[in-house]
């Protein structure tokens, strides 16, 4: 979302010395900050050496706070943060009862109390510019990039319907009850006019991403109720920012004209679709570099954050919104960039960009609270209590409405289960809290101030507690923690095709359809242009392996399980669930060694050797594709021991374990892994079965030093099964 009001907040200016300058502090208040600073410090150095040159002895020890401040300060509020996380999840109880968002704001109203106590004065107010400019976008970055697209683009229409209709239905709801409201004489609000009341309306109805997230990601409803409350509460900035201008705009013309009003929609128009344009622009762009940087893979990460911050800031610059912008690249360049990008690349985008956007949380949240308290409320107790009902009456009633739309045009419905859920888990946060200090000046200012706090509180408070033991209560459909199966995917493969080709046939231009020719259009020239090595694949199902193959390789480097070989003990561990004999038959020690040194031999050993140090590379990345085939032999390997495992369970239950050789004594065959076929004739004592990957260690006559005939080797049990 974009900052609507140019200006800010003004600053006290004994509040630089508090511990909330990082907030309080904007760009160039900073720089003024530190250039003061460091002015201030040479002069204090000046006086320092001439106090030296009169002085006996030196100074060896002084205390310069001034100079590291707002470094400093900042580096407090987010380590006391992190530490109230910390201790919130050492009790194991508590988050399933209370959500983090609650905790952090409680935080910040305890820090609030104690600067507001010890300083007689109001805390200062969290800043807007920091707010849009810094701490937002890591958030909407993070939503945007790990955004499932498939659930996201089968539900857009319902998602837009719920962003845009909803939301212009809660701002005209929400905006006429309330100057109902201040129409009765009894409240003494009849100062407050219309325009002032949807003024107020059109901050108070947007739903917060920020809130939403930091509360759906706790409870874990389905993928389809998820990506509906926080696709909505993403998308329905558009609609705030234009209808927030549109009414301040308004609310300083001396008369409205017609003309004025089709500016507005005509605005809303320009605002999403621009911001979309934006992004997919910057998207592109960070696809294409990542393509060339395959001999300097360190730098790959910084494209992908650069280019996002990029396309939030450009866009906000043209007056578009920043939010949906940011959504737009981050989702139009994932598919390429991971594709061109290494594997270590992406786990560091994967846990820094959890890292920021969770730091700016804890912030967010934590200054929401400090700034609470102070003393810039009016108290109206009918406006404030009228205000949070008619935002829980108007979003239940859009819903209901709209659903009842939606479900009429949709095969697969929308619950009532999950509609209740869409209606509770509207929450507000500090989007609209910001807004509201960015009002125009005027007598009111302080009650929509106080009305916008209690809405916050009660909702991340009162719904946000109680949301998690109604999913509960109702039994609603939770998300299913295991991935989908190489079958269930094949299925929505062929699915896809199948009902692309029946509205092709049909003459209905469906979602498949477009798809379709998305899809088209993106094997056909996109991915020639933005990826770095690019084959097309003989079939479809050979692209689904070899990105599940990909997935799970990723998976494995991230858990820490690959290892480079087994030891000693655990091969001797692992052979002995395939030995068929007794304990006094078993392997000798040369037979083992003989055995370790067949498989040192023939099995792909993992290189070791540690790579000369590159300033424009990381370890492990100079050869990526043996780095791959590393990944999927130690899969391959650990698989045919899983399948050796189970062929001797398979063969234990034989009726007979034992066989006999050219009639003779009652000599057992032994039964070992045969996990290579190459050098055979360096193990004569060893003769393998392919089929079964399995080998017999058979022991010679005593009269002969030949292997046993194929026709008797094919009377056994085994050769029988073939």
């Amino acid at each position: 979302m974009q900052s609507p009001i140019p200006g800010k907040v003004a600053l006290p200016g004994s509040w630089l010395l508090g511990p909330s300058a990082c907030i309080l502090l904007s760009i160039r208040a900073a720089a003024g900050l530190q250039k003061s600073a460091m002015l201030q410090s040479l002069e204090d150095l000046d006086l320092e050496l001439k106090g030296n040159e009169s002085q006996a002895h030196p100074m060896f020890f002084s205390l310069d706070y001034q100079h590291v401040q707002v470094p400093f300060e900042i580096t407090l509020w987010i380590m006391l943060a992190s530490l109230a996380k910390i201790g919130f999840h050492l009790f194991e109880k508590l988050p399933s009862v209370l959500p983090e968002s609650c905790l952090l704001i409680f935080v910040g109203l305890i820090m609030g109390g104690i600067i507001y106590g010890l300083n007689d004065k109001s805390p200062p107010v969290m800043d807007s510019d920091i707010f849009f400019l810094y701490l937002l976008p890591p958030i909407v970055l993070d939503a945007g990039y790990f955004m499932p697209s498939r659930p996201f683009f089968e539900n857009i229409g319902t998602i837009l319907l719920y962003a845009v209709v909803g939301t212009i239905w809660n701002v005209f709801g929400i905006g006429f009850s309330l100057y109902g409201i201040c129409q009765v004489e009894t409240f003494q609000l009849s100062d407050i006019s219309l325009l002032h009341n949807l003024l107020f309306s059109s901050l108070i109805a947007a739903v917060d991403p920020v809130a939403v997230l930091s509360v759906f990601e706790e409870i874990h409803v389905n993928e389809k109720l998820h990506i509906l409350v926080f696709g909505e509460s993403l998308l329905n900035d558009a609609v705030t920012v234009v209808l927030y201008k549109l009414f301040r705009s308004f609310c300083e013309m001396p008369s409205i004209k017609t003309a004025d009003v089709f500016a507005g929609i005509g605005k809303f128009f320009i605002v999403g679709i621009g911001g979309v344009l934006v992004g997919l622009l910057f998207g592109m762009i960070a696809a294409f570099t990542t393509r060339f940087t395959n001999n300097i893979r360190v730098i790959e990460p910084l494209f992908v954050f650069l280019y996002s911050y990029l396309s939030y800031l450009t866009a906000e610059m043209f007056h578009l919104s920043g939010i949906v912008a940011i959504i737009a690249c981050a989702m139009g360049m994932k598919r390429y960039v991971e594709a061109n990008i290494s594997l270590k690349s992406h786990t560091t985008i994967k846990y820094f960009m959890k890292m920021w956007s969770s730091v700016s949380d804890t912030l967010i949240f934590i200054f929401l609270g400090v700034s609470t308290i102070g003393d810039n409320h009016e108290w109206s107790w009918p406006y404030i209590c009228f205000t949070v009902i008619f935002c829980l009456l108007w979003r239940a009633l859009g819903v209901l409405v709209l659903t009842f739309i939606i479900n009429r045009l949709h095969v697969n419905t929308v619950t009532s289960k999950d509609q209740f859920i869409i209606a509770y888990g509207g929450l507000r946060g500090a989007i609209c809290f910001s807004l509201v200090f960015l009002l125009p000046d005027f007598p009111r200012k302080k009650l929509f101030i106080a009305a916008t706090t209690v809405v916050i509180l009660f909702t991340v408070f009162v719904q946000g507690m109680t949301i998690r033991p109604l999913v509960d209560l109702l039994d609603v459909t939770r998300e299913q923690e295991s991935a989908p199966t190489v079958g269930e995917q094949i299925h929505i493969r062929f699915l896809d095709h199948l009902l692309a080709g029946i509205e092709d046939i049909s003459g209905h231009w469906g979602q498949y359809y477009w798809k379709d020719k998305l899809e088209y259009f993106n094997s056909k020239y996109l991915q020639k242009f933005l990826l770095r090595e690019y084959v097309q694949p003989k079939s479809s199902i050979v692209l689904l392996y070899e990105k599940l193959e990909r997935k799970h390789a990723i998976e494995l480097a991230e858990a820490g399980q690959l290892i480079y070989g087994p030891a000693h003990t655990s091969l001797l561990n692992s052979d002995k669930p395939a030995s068929t004999v007794n304990d006094s038959e078993s392997l000798t020690i040369d037979m083992v060694d003989d055995i370790q040194k067949i498989l040192e031999r023939n099995l792909y050993k993992t290189r070791r050797t540690v790579p000369a140090y590159n300033r424009h590379t990381l370890p492990g990345e100079t050869e990526p594709v043996e780095q791959a085939k590393q990944i999927l032999i130690l899969r391959q390997k650990s698989w045919q021991i899983h399948m050796n495992s189970s062929d001797s369970d398979h063969l234990s239950k034989e009726k007979d374990g034992s066989y006999s050789l050219d009639g003779g004594a009652n000599s057992k065959l032994k039964l070992c892994r045969s996990l290579t076929a190459k050098h055979a004739r360096k193990a004569p004592n060893v003769k393998s079965n392919r089929s079964r990957s399995v080998g017999f260690i058979i022991p010679l006559q005593r009269d002969s030093s030949q292997w046993i005939n194929d026709e008797e080797t094919a009377k056994s049990p085994i050769s029988e099964e073939k």
